[in-house]
């Protein structure tokens, strides 16, 4: 089964910048390489939402209340995704997790909590 671990979360004050990894473990690099991936969040008392995705062929898309702030990545060799988060807000406070996209419903990860408050 596929293991996708978020990390790279945290507290941080309006305006800042947090850099999130989610690796896939359990998978080889030609399983992982021609996926695509997506960022997603939930924030409390919303349904997850998708915030990012790449192609194998690193084509980014991204939802337009992200759009100059973020930007994901990729690292086949490493079997990871990033997305770095600039300029946040506190409407960005949420859990994040990546996964392929379309999402895949039984390989959700624990998710990494990102925070915007002063």
């Amino acid at each position: 089964q596929l293991r996708l671990v978020e990390s790279g979360g945290g507290l941080v004050q309006p305006g800042g910048s947090l850099r999130l990894s989610c690796v896939a473990s359990r998978m080889i690099f030609s399983t992982f390489a021609p996926i695509q991936w997506g960022w997603y969040r939930q924030a409390p008392g919303k349904e997850r939402e998708l915030v990012a995705t790449i192609t194998s062929g690193g084509v980014t898309n991204y939802g337009d209340f992200v759009k100059g702030r973020f930007t994901i990545s990729r690292n086949n060799s490493r079997k990871t995704v990033y997305l770095q988060m600039n300029t946040l807000k506190p409407e960005d406070t949420a859990v994040y997790y990546c996964n392929q996209n379309p999402a895949q419903d039984d390989s959700w990860g624990q998710g990494t909590q990102v925070t915007v408050s002063s």
